[in-house]
Formats: structure tokens, C-alpha cells, sequence
């Protein structure tokens, strides 16, 4: 028998759940870099000025401006709802009002029959998860719950009777039918102009792809995936918009023609692929995002075919059995195995600690710290930690602006409404830079509803801000530390099995002869759209700690050979029509 010791065995790794890197760096300076604004920042901001004016005026000249916070939660309505289609923005609009009716009916009836604290901190706290889970799962976009919470969680610390409640929520309701009006207005003028808007992006998307052709397989030629993959999601968003446009029109006909072009330019840069030139593609944006007439473009050989798909897509989505299938999706983004689950755990668990700890602390209004800690509830932790900073940074700077500005309000009630609107107005024209810019703005706004029923202290109001700030950052972080998004790898491998699938329907299709074109063309739509959630699903997940290992040299595969097949299937089917050059057109 050897001499030599026996080493002891170590435990199998093969037993434990192979996870990443449990805590990952979080940098400060990308949560508080400014970005270029967006190109319809005045829509939201100009709308909100319109909803929020003409109810507040109408207060004050009948001599009741105590009565505006219950308007103003119908006119913040108008924020909602730019991006869509006309036809699809009066539902989801009025789906606004109604829901934010319901938040702020629960809330008045709740503070109307209890004032324990403990009893409306947890109301606030489920009332905020709801309205996460609700938004997040409707896709209404932004400004997302936040506003939905802001409106619930202060009318839970008003004082109120339940006698009251029937005419406060008339005024909700009224001021909300006002503020679907406003955001309907500009369909008067322009109806088309949200579709044209995402055409152009879709245009402007590919012309970037098409300014540095390469095989798109990942190799040095290649233009980046994540410009390719920024193309893939603006064609499909420019398509979605315009599925839901409504029935097809002669303007509508030249901007599907155009989301061709695009499409061929981005699945098959280069220039014996048959897509037009780069310049052109900018010049056609330029023109589409303009109030001229929309650019007629060559068509394509496909473009037919591609078209008669569109109008088939169309029908199947406005039939019955098109509503039920979009309900049945809605509900399984709600079912048990929702990937939203997590997100409502983590924001009950940060409001209800963030309310509970104000409340022990002695502050009067700790329903800031639970809309703070709601808005910090994000998709996973590392844009939470973003939304942290930004948060906390932006309030801070808000309560000095309040300072500044509040003798100036309590001049007259007029002077009042017009620093709210004016504060309304630079909220929505900063925050696409950055979310901690428009939080500047943002809270000497929501301080000064306040003053609608009556002067306060001011150093109370802006000590329990930064207090609430402090508190409910805190608990919102602790809360997304603590309450990981372990489906965030689940969602990627879901969304990997849906591509693998789509691509091989692509191919099949496009490799057989008796394909009808609508049927290809809806097979590459389809490939396009398992990309775009792909890609979401892999950002998501990548952000997020305490989970199983991301398969990212599988996810990377699958984006490269999607890509692949786009391009494939796109030559296939015959390139576009030969593009003139900008001085022949």
C-alpha cells in the first residue's frame, strides 16, 4: 500500500446551479449622460400644457382651485399614448383614463373610511405593484405606472369623505375625456403623422446599416449587431404602426412601399444587393418626417406580394378572432409564469418598506417615498440602480428650484397655475435627455400641487422631500437587490426556442417554389420580430444579477444566423427595384 496521502475529494460543482457573477460594477456616469432629445419631445409636452390649462382655469375662475389635484390626475393622462397610431391611440388612451380613474377611485374610498397609516401604506404598495404589472404588460410606453402611482398615492393621504368621492372622480373623469381629446387633436391636421414619424426611423435605421455593408455575420465586415439590431426593432416598430394604422390609404400604401426599402437595405446592404443608397434613404426619411407629400419610391418586384401580406395581416388583426388571440396574449404576460412576477414582487416590497419607514420616522406625506421607490422598480438591477441615481440626483435639484420659485407662486393663485404648467412643460422637453433632468422639473411640480390646498411650511415640504428621496431610493434598491428577476434567463431561453423556430420557418419558406410571396414576407416579419424580443429579452437578463448563467454564445449565434436568413430570404426573393440616385429623383 502507497505511503502517499489520499487528497480529499472536493464536492462535485456539477450539483450546484451554475450562476454568474453575482454582483456586477455599477457606474455612476452612463445613468447620468445626457442623450440627444427626442424628435417629438413637444407632443407630450405641448399636450400636458393644454390638459392641465383649461381645467385648472376653469377652477379658478369659478373660485375652487383646491380642486385641481383631481383634475390634474385626467390631464396627465395626456402624456400618454404619442408613439401610436391614431386609431390605436384613442383605446389605449381612454384604457388610461379609466384605469387611472380606478387607481384614484380605490384610493379616495380607502383614505375616505381609515386614516391608519400601516392600512394606506400597504394600499399604496399593492396599488403601485398593480399598476406596474398592468403598464408593463399593456405596453402603454412611457411615462409608464410612475404617473399612475404619483396620482393613487397622494389622494391616499388626502383628506377625504366618502361622500366626496362621486364628484372628485367627475372631475378625474372629466379633465381625462379632456386630455383623449387633446392627445386626438393633432389627427386633425396630420392624420397619418405617427406612421410617418416611424417610417422615417425605420429609413434613418437602415441607412445606417446600409452606410457599412457586410455579411452580417459577426465577422470584422460586418456593421456592428447592435446597429443591425437597432434596423431589425425600428422595422418592426414602423411595421406594428402600421398594422394598427387602421384601413390602408394612398399615403399609407407609399410608406409600407417604404418599410420595404428599408427592410431590403438592412437585411442586404451592399451594393449588388439591389437596396437603395444610403443618401437616399436619409433623403426619403427627411421627407416622410416632413409635412410635404410622402416619397413615392420605385416598386419593388416583391413589393406586391409583400403588400397583399400586409392587407392579410391587417383583416386577421382587426377580425374577432384577431382581438381574442391579442387578449389571450395579454393575459398570458399576466399568467403565473410571467416574467412580470418578480417586477410586482420587488415594487410591493420597496414601496410598503419605503412607506413603512417614513412613516416610523414621523414624516406627514410618505407617499413621495412610495412613488419614489415604484419608480425604481425597473426591468432589472442595473437600470434600477440608474433610475437610483438619476432619482435622487433630480429631486435633490428639484426641492432648490421649488425653493427659488415658491415665492413666486404664492403670489396669486394664477401665478400658481402658471409655474405648474411651466414646470409641466420642462419636464417633458428635459426628461428624453435624461430622467434626472426632467426629475429637476418634475418635482417642483408635484411640491406645488401641494400648494393647491393651501400654503404650507416651506422648509417641512422640502425637508420631507429630501427625506423621502433618501428613504424610498433606498428601499427601492434594497428592495431590487434583494427580489432578483431569476425568469430573466427563462425569458432568453423562451425567446431563443421562438427565434430558432422562426428562422427555420423562414427558410423553409423562402426555399419553396409554391410559397405564396404574402406567406414569405410574413415568415421574415415574423423572424424580424423574434430578433427584436430576443435581443430584449439577452439586455434584460444581462442587467440583472443572483441567476443562472446567460447562454450568450448561443444568443449571439442565433442573432447572427437570423440575420443571416433575413438576408438570404431577402435575396431571394429579388432585389428591390432599382433605386434612382437623390438628383434623378
Amino acid at each position: 500500500m502507497s505511503d502517499t496521502p489520499v487528497r480529499p475529494r472536493r464536492p462535485s460543482a456539477r450539483k450546484l446551479p451554475r450562476l454568474r457573477s453575482a454582483v456586477r460594477g455599477l457606474p455612476p456616469a452612463p445613468a447620468l449622460r445626457l442623450s440627444p432629445p427626442s424628435d417629438t419631445w413637444f407632443k407630450p409636452a405641448l399636450s400636458v400644457v393644454v390638459a392641465i390649462a383649461v381645467p385648472d382655469l376653469a377652477l379658478l375662475a369659478a373660485g375652487r382651485p383646491d380642486l385641481g389635484p383631481h383634475t390634474m390626475a385626467g390631464s396627465l393622462c395626456a402624456l400618454y399614448g404619442h408613439g401610436l397610431p391614431y386609431a390605436r391611440r384613442a383605446r389605449a388612451v381612454a384604457g388610461v383614463v379609466l384605469g387611472m380613474a380606478a387607481g384614484l377611485a380605490v384610493a379616495l374610498v380607502t383614505a375616505s373610511l381609515t386614516d391608519a397609516t400601516a392600512v394606506l401604506i400597504a394600499v399604496g404598495a399593492l396599488l403601485a405593484a398593480g399598476q406596474k404589472v398592468l403598464c408593463d404588460a399593456s405596453r402603454i410606453g412611457p411615462p409608464g405606472h410612475v404617473i399612475f402611482t404619483f396620482v393613487s398615492s397622494a389622494a391616499l393621504f388626502a383628506p377625504q369623505s366618502l361622500g366626496q368621492v362621486p364628484g372628485h372622480l367627475a372631475l378625474t373623469l372629466g379633465a381625462g375625456a379632456f386630455a383623449w381629446a387633446v392627445a386626438l387633436a393633432p389627427a386633425l391636421i396630420r392624420r397619418d403623422g405617427p406612421e410617418r414619424r416611424a417610417v422615417a426611423r425605420a429609413l434613418e435605421a437602415a441607412a445606417l446599416c446600409a452606410a457599412a455593408p457586410g455579411p452580417g455575420d459577426g465577422s470584422a465586415a460586418d456593421p456592428g449587431p447592435r446597429r443591425r439590431n437597432a434596423a431589425a426593432a425600428a422595422v418592426h416598430a414602423a411595421w406594428q404602426c402600421l398594422l394598427a394604422s387602421g384601413r390602408p390609404t394612398p399615403v399609407r400604401r407609399s410608406l409600407e412601399r417604404l418599410v420595404v426599402h428599408a427592410e431590403a437595405a438592412f437585411t442586404a446592404p451592399g451594393p449588388g444587393a439591389g437596396a437603395a443608397e444610403p443618401e437616399l434613404l436619409r433623403a426619403w426619411a427627411a421627407r416622410t418626417r416632413g409635412r410635404g407629400p410622402v416619397p413615392a419610391p420605385p416598386t419593388a418586384p416583391a413589393a406586391a406580394g409583400e403588400l397583399h401580406g400586409i392587407d392579410a395581416e391587417r383583416a386577421a388583426l382587426r377580425a374577432r378572432g384577431g382581438r381574442r388571440a391579442a387578449r389571450r396574449a395579454l393575459l398570458r404576460r399576466l399568467g403565473p409564469g410571467s416574467p412580470l412576477l418578480p417586477v410586482a414582487v420587488r415594487t410591493l416590497t420597496g414601496c410598503a418598506l419605503a412607506g413603512y419607514l417614513c412613516a416610523a420616522l414621523g414624516v406627514g406625506r410618505p407617499y413621495w417615498a412610495i412613488v419614489t421607490a415604484a419608480s425604481l422598480c425597473q426591468a432589472n438591477i442595473t437600470l434600477s440602480w440608474h433610475r437610483a441615481l438619476q432619482r435622487t440626483l433630480g429631486n435633490l435639484l428639484g426641492v432648490l428650484v421649488f425653493a427659488a420659485v415658491l415665492p413666486v407662486s404664492r403670489t396669486g393663485p394664477l401665478a400658481l397655475v402658471c409655474c405648474c404648467l411651466l414646470f409641466a412643460f420642462a419636464a417633458e422637453a428635459l426628461i428624453t435627455r435624461n430622467y434626472w433632468l426632467g426629475t429637476v422639473a418634475v418635482t417642483p411640480m408635484a411640491l406645488l400641487v401641494v400648494e393647491f390646498g393651501g400654503a404650507h411650511r416651506a422648509g417641512e415640504l422640502i425637508g420631507d422631500r429630501v427625506l423621502d428621496t433618501v428613504l424610498g431610493a433606498a428601499a427601492g434598491f434594497l428592495a431590487a437587490t434583494l427580489v432578483t428577476n431569476r425568469r430573466a434567463t427563462g425569458r432568453v431561453e423562451r425567446a431563443l426556442d421562438a427565434a430558432d423556430r422562426a428562422r427555420a420557418a423562414a427558410e423553409r419558406t423562402g426555399a419553396d417554389p409554391a410559397a405564396a410571396p404574402a406567406e414569405r414576407d410574413r415568415a421574415r416579419r415574423t423572424l424580424t420580430a423574434s430578433l427584436v424580443e430576443l435581443r430584449e429579452a439577452g439586455d434584460t437578463a444581462a442587467g440583472e444579477w443572483w441567476q443562472r448563467a446567460l447562454p450568450e454564445q448561443r444568443l449571439l449565434a442565433a442573432e447572427r444566423a437570423g440575420h443571416r436568413t433575413l438576408a438570404a430570404t431577402a435575396q431571394r426573393r429579388g432585389p428591390t427595384a432599382h433605386a434612382p440616385s437623390i438628383g434623378a429623383e
